[in-house]
């Protein structure tokens, strides 16, 4: 080389800035921007014309069919306005990204922005989220509590997109995440490193993130493949035998749904890395502007001019980029650290699917021939061989990219250079064996196979196009032109690597269902989901809020899944959203079960809900989420009510005190108010109100009893007859109805007729006290005695006043029990209705139970007041054909009663009356 002499300059030392030191120190954040890569030629899919026609069948070789019985109305699948493309790479922009051009600018500023505009935050915004943060790290587990508002936010989103495009719907679920796991993020940042609280969070964000990018893969991939339901019927157009790589290339991916779903993939995995580009970007940077391999140039200026004795390292003696190659000689080694920094960030560049963002910093490093190396992979297309306009249109691709592909192919397999040098031209290549050790992760070996999946199709598409001859392609090795590619084969070979990092990876749950996802495999993914709802420990609350909204958005598209397994995935849901009280979100996903189902979910649900607030709050919900709201009141009544295992059993005759009421008993006696919030269950409330009292009763709380019946409105008798006068119907009111309004009068008068007698027994038993004059009194004494006693005497005769009256009035309310109209107490009188056993027993043991012991109350009422003659009478009425009542007392009890009679008998003749309380004629 002639360098002139005004070249010679002073060796190159890069100043404190940019020492190895300072590399180590100085941090920076950047994001690029989403490709604009508008053309076919792009990396991104290439669009394809929509065309309105009939649905068609279903993709054949990755979408499960949907049911016959249920078809979806596309239009509002689709797209509520216009149509959406079907293949466009439309990944949302990572916080903080920015545009970026590294074109003629000073793209180093553009490298390292603000920290504050690297987190997207203005700075009203930075001090509230900075205020939330610090409120959010006090918590015991940051991330949880922070990612709490999902679960409200998830489902305000479905009900908001319930009646427009599904896909809408989709976009908003990662809005919501890429919204939280940006918050996460800075509260990472803020944490202190090492704390436990700072991993919960920093793994509850990549779980959110991990979520945001499954949705986003969703969304494309259903895009397309219910649009490629609506056009399979449409007969596709067979590329010409002349036309170009370009129009095979467009051909290819309109007609072939694996290539183009392939593609779709890819572009979102590039998208992933976008996101992530930030972080790789924090300990890369370069200095050179226009001259590449400077310090390399400048030792071979100073060689030339000085003595070279002095120098051992060997180094190329030419600066042509093959020079280091050719010669076998180094570089210089901050050139050779500077060019394996860009390497690497130049592969990082197109895995992100940002090639032109790597060209350009290429062009900006002084390395534009690299920056033309990353160009030949375009497709050819000349708009001039079939174009009928008299102007020149530019041509497009590389006329022989088929030897720019085998050049790449070679260096990619050649040992000395850098290895990502060789991962750059295996991918332009196709080469997967020299793409995959670069590949650290799982989503980058995903990539890999992707990009060379649609590499080879469409390769193999273009040759069998042009019509080359084989030995036009021996250049090409023949397992990369023969293979047969399929997404099955694809994570076949994933499941085969060798690195313990990606084999890990690919159990993980999310990139299990991303799998899944990709290949269709409707019932593969609702078998793994089977399986890790019955596995321990519990999956993650945000996994499975995520597998339930998975689960409703294919039931919106009418796809055929699992029914029992998305039954599972719900209830699953429905029960942590019980254990973590989101009152307001439970009737919606239960509304989503199969009606009985969703009605004993309900019920389970709101035995648990005691507020009056909540419950009638519940039961709007429940309301407007369709849910029967009748039949879930009953069965909470019903399953509370019949929690008590005891059967009913006889009592004892002693007219003791009430047993106390227990905790359960109160749950019972509350458990009514579900069926008075609405005036038309009167009828159920009063059925479900009568058979709890029914138990109480048998077990002699009537305190308890007392309860239930004020829990049923006064009114709901007249309440239950105008609603049936409402049908305009002149028949009678339903039997089950009638008798349950007979039954609940037959209690009302038992226990009326028992706190008749409660009082009675309260006031017999409380008599005024006579006064007593003490021995040997003084006139005092005496005078004060005589004055106690006519008070004695008034209170007793309105203590007896009042005793006589209380008698006639438990003397009525027992006799409205023994002697209860039209058949009996607690006996039907409509026999037409629906039998129920274990209502006629119940009723059949209450009246063995209750007639003898309130005939025994009378008894003791007549024969404490005096009143013997009535308490013989009291035998004819036992004894009586038309009521029947000795048939409901056993035999001791008819012992007992005779004893008592005979006890009244022999009062009566010791007051020389007969037998029967007659006097005795003479």
């Amino acid at each position: 080389m002639d360098w002139g002499q005004n070249e010679l300059l002073s060796p190159i030392v890069r100043d404190a800035e940019v020492t190895r030191a300072a590399r180590r120190k100085k941090k920076a954040q950047f994001n690029f921007p989403s490709p604009r890569d508008e053309s076919p030629s792009a990396s991104t899919t290439p669009a394809r014309s929509l065309h309105h026609q009939t649905p068609g069948s279903l993709l054949k070789h990755s979408f499960t069919p949907k049911t016959s019985g249920r078809n979806p109305d596309v239009s509002a699948i689709l797209a509520s306005v216009g149509r959406t493309p079907c293949f466009m790479n439309t990944p949302r922009p990572p916080m903080g990204s920015m545009s970026m051009n590294l074109d003629d600018s000073d793209w180093t500023t553009g490298l390292y922005p603000s920290p504050l505009y690297g987190l997207g935050l203005g700075e009203n915004s930075f001090t509230d989220d900075l205020n939330m943060s610090s409120v959010m790290l006090k918590e015991e587990d940051p991330g949880e509590a922070a990612s709490g508002s999902l679960f409200p936010d998830f489902l305000q989103s479905y009900l908001r997109h319930s009646t427009s495009a599904v896909f809408d719907l989709l976009e908003e679920y990662e809005a919501i995440c890429q919204d939280k796991v940006g918050m996460l993020q800075r509260m990472v940042s803020r944490a202190t490193p090492g704390q436990q609280k700072s991993s919960k969070t920093a793994g509850m964000r990549w779980l959110l993130q991990q979520e945001m990018v499954t949705w986003r893969l969703i969304t494309s991939l259903y895009r397309d493949r219910i649009q490629t339901e609506l056009e399979d019927d449409i007969m596709m157009d067979v590329a010409a035998l002349n036309a170009s790589e370009k129009n095979v290339m467009e051909q290819l991916f309109q007609r072939d749904a694996v290539v183009r779903q392939s593609q779709l993939v890819v572009d979102w995995l590039e998208s992933i890395a976008k996101d992530e580009i930030g972080d790789f970007s924090d300990n890369i940077e370069y200095y050179a502007k226009s001259v590449y391999w400077e310090n390399t140039l400048h030792a071979l200026k100073l060689r030339r001019n000085t003595d070279n004795s002095g120098f051992n390292i060997p180094l190329v003696t030419e600066l042509d980029p093959d020079a280091p190659i050719r010669q076998r000689r180094p570089l210089a080694d901050l050139d050779r650290e500077d060019d394996a920094r860009l390497l690497k960030y130049l592969f990082t560049l197109i895995r992100a699917g940002m090639s032109d963002e790597a060209q350009r910093l290429c062009k900006r490093c002084g390395q534009a021939w690299r920056a033309a190396t990353l160009e030949g992979w375009k497709l050819y297309h000349d708009p001039n061989i079939t174009g009928v306009g008299a102007e020149l249109l530019p041509v497009e691709g590389n006329p022989q990219r088929g030897v720019w592909k085998v050049c790449c192919w070679r260096m990619a397999e050649d040992e000395q250079f850098n290895r990502y040098e060789r991962a750059i031209y295996a991918v332009l290549s196709g080469n997967l064996k020299r793409v995959l050790p670069v590949c650290e992760s799982w989503e980058d070996s995903v990539w890999a196979y992707f990009r060379v999946l649609v590499d080879s199709l469409v390769e193999q598409e273009v040759i069998r196009s042009s019509g080359m001859d084989s030995e036009e392609l021996d250049e090409l090795p023949r397992e990369y032109l023969e293979t047969n590619w399929t997404l099955e084969k694809v994570f076949e070979e994933l499941q085969a690597t060798e690195s313990k990092r990606v084999l890990e990876e690919t159990k993980e749950h999310y990139h299990i269902i991303q799998t899944f996802v990709i290949l269709g495999d409707l019932d593969g993914l609702l078998e793994e989901f089977s399986n890790w709802l019955i596995k321990t420990p519990a999956l993650p609350s945000h996994l499975l809020r995520f597998m339930t909204h998975l689960v409703l958005f294919y039931n919106s598209l009418g796809l055929q899944l699992k029914e029992e397994v998305s039954v599972e995935v719900l209830k699953a849901y429905i029960s942590l959203l019980m254990k973590e009280k989101q009152l307001d979100l439970i009737a919606f996903y239960v509304s989503h079960l199969p009606s009985d189902l969703a009605t004993s979910q309900y019920a389970h649900f709101l035995e648990g809900v005691s507020e009056s607030e909540q419950r009638q709050r519940c039961l709007e919900l429940a309301r407007e989420a369709g849910l029967d709201v009748a039949a879930v009141t009953k069965m909470v009544v019903e399953n509370i009510r019949e929690r008590d295992p005891e059967e009913f059993a006889h009592h004892d005759l002693t007219p003791a005190l009430d047993t106390g009421t227990s905790p359960e008993d109160q749950r019972k006696i509350d458990v009514i108010d579900w069926l008075v919030f609405d005036s038309a269950q009167r009828a159920e409330a009063m059925k479900q109100s009568n058979a709890i009292m029914r138990k109480f009763i048998a077990c002699k709380k009537h305190d308890a009893a007392k309860e239930v019946f004020a829990k049923v409105p006064d009114d709901s008798v007249r309440e239950i007859y105008r609603q049936w006068e409402e049908h305009g119907l002149d028949t009678p009111l339903p039997a089950e109805d009638e008798n349950a309004i007979r039954e609940h009068l037959c209690i009302r008068a038992y226990l009326e007729a028992h706190e008749a007698f409660n009082e009675w027994f309260k006031h017999m038993n409380s008599p005024p006290q006579k006064p007593s004059l003490p021995p040997q009194a003084k006139f005092t004494e005496t005078v004060a005695f005589e004055m106690k006693e006519k008070e004695y005497q008034m209170e007793h005769e309105n203590w007896s006043g009042r005793l006589d009256v209380l008698t006639e009035d438990i003397k009525e309310r027992i006799y409205n029990v023994l002697l209860f109209v039209d058949g009996g107490w607690m006996v039907d009188v409509r026999e037409d209705a629906e039998e129920d056993s274990e209502r006629s027993h119940q009723m059949a043991m209450l009246r063995r139970l209750c007639l003898p012991m309130v005939t025994f109350l009378l008894l003791t009422v007549l024969q404490r007041t005096e009143r013997h003659q009535e308490s013989l009478r009291m035998a004819d009425i036992i004894a009586s054909d038309q009521h029947r009542l000795y048939e409901v007392f056993s035999k001791d009890e008819l012992r007992k009663f005779l004893q008592k009679i005979r006890e009244s008998s022999l009062l009566l003749l010791d007051k020389g009356l007969d037998p029967l309380g007659y006097e005795i004629q003479p």
